[in-house]
């Protein structure tokens, strides 16, 4: 059982990691201009999240904003609650508040081009976090690597399923660059295993109910049977296997995701779920942030001498920019403790919490 803390203490808490957000779309009550104690002018950094529906995204968000204002950073966070239109129109917000560097989890990376180049042409760094935005020539793309992610998927399924099988693709947005990467990874992983690929689809904007309908969809079409099912993230599986339940499938279909929310891991204790791919997002979250603050100075991050350096890049259809890979880990059964609770990502209670 967790113990009580003190109310005074979680004030100061969340008023430390939350100082200097704004409010989407909206600008900080009272704000004015801030100096440091040499007289410079502070630097800023505005984050641009698509939307906090998914667990992961408040968990990067604490952990960038903790990081960049431990490095006197001012961030200014704006959610556009999954609305691509409100998401420009923040960007646009960012711009004009002459944000030092611009960091965004784009909901349609095609739709933010034009404003990602008008932020350019203002002299404002990018960093594409975590999902590219392609044809921009951004200053930083920050992600796991997601042909791998795609590929711990596929060895997954092909160990639940050493006979081949007939399995279902739940995709999550189209818009998404990193679906695509993903896809590949999978269906490589795939080839000469015997598994086919009988149903695929996308979940536009990673709505997870979206899923339930598709794996539905899935069983009407294939005679009520599938032998295993890949969703895109974890949100996305849970709605998976709540049909599967319906239909009393629960726990006898591996079902693999990614994102390692604690839903997800407490599934795969209790069986209805097989894998589910860890991505440390507060290192990502925290190298992201110090890298910003760096170009914001006018640092070089690609310098091999820096204790964070840029050394890979990408082709983002432009050209090449600057490419920060991290590395994902599958989590299943066997390594739940030592990835996830020994690592701190998630508590052993809430883990084990339905385990008798």
């Amino acid at each position: 059982m967790k113990k009580a803390i003190p109310v005074l203490f979680m004030t100061m808490v969340l008023a430390a990691v939350l100082s200097g957000c704004s409010m989407p779309g909206k600008a900080p009550a009272g704000e004015k201009e801030e100096f440091s104690e040499t007289g410079e002018e502070p630097v800023r950094i505005g984050i641009s999240f698509d939307s906090f529906v998914i667990e992961r995204w408040l968990r990067d968000r604490d952990v960038f904003v903790a990081t960049a204002q431990s490095l006197g950073a001012e961030v200014n966070v704006q959610n556009a609650n999954g609305d691509v239109e409100e998401q420009i129109s923040q960007i646009e917000y960012l711009i004009d508040k002459k944000m030092d560097v611009i960091t965004i989890i784009p909901i349609d990376a095609e739709a933010l081009k034009d404003v990602v180049k008008k932020a350019q042409l203002s002299g404002i760094r990018i960093i594409c976090y975590d999902r590219m935005i392609r044809d921009v020539g951004s200053d930083l793309y920050i992600s796991f690597d997601n042909r791998m992610v795609g590929t711990l998927m596929g060895e997954a399924l092909a160990k639940s399923l050493p006979d081949g099988g007939r399995i279902f693709q739940i995709q999550g947005s189209s818009a998404d660059y990193n679906v695509a990467l993903v896809r590949e990874g999978f269906e490589e992983a795939l080839r000469g295993t015997g598994i086919t690929i009988v149903y695929s689809t996308f979940c536009d904007n990673w709505l997870a109910e979206l899923a339930f309908d598709a794996v539905s969809e899935g069983l009407a079409k294939n005679g009520g049977k599938v032998d295993g099912i890949m969703c895109g993230n974890d949100d996305l599986a849970g709605q998976a296997i709540r049909a599967l339940t319906e239909n009393k499938m629960a726990g006898k279909v591996p079902v693999v995701a990614q994102d390692a929310e604690l839903s997800a891991c407490q599934r795969i204790e209790e069986g209805t779920q097989t894998m589910t791919v860890y991505k440390s997002v507060d290192k990502e979250a925290s190298t992201a942030a110090r890298l910003a603050v760096a170009m914001a100075k006018g640092e070089d991050i690609t310098d091999p001498d820096r204790t964070i350096a840029v050394t890979q890049t990408m082709n983002d259809g432009s050209g090449e920019v600057p490419y920060y890979p991290l590395e994902p880990v599958a989590v299943t059964k066997e390594n739940m403790d030592e990835v996830i609770i020994e690592g701190g990502f998630h508590q052993r209670e809430d883990v084990y919490l339905n385990i008798d």
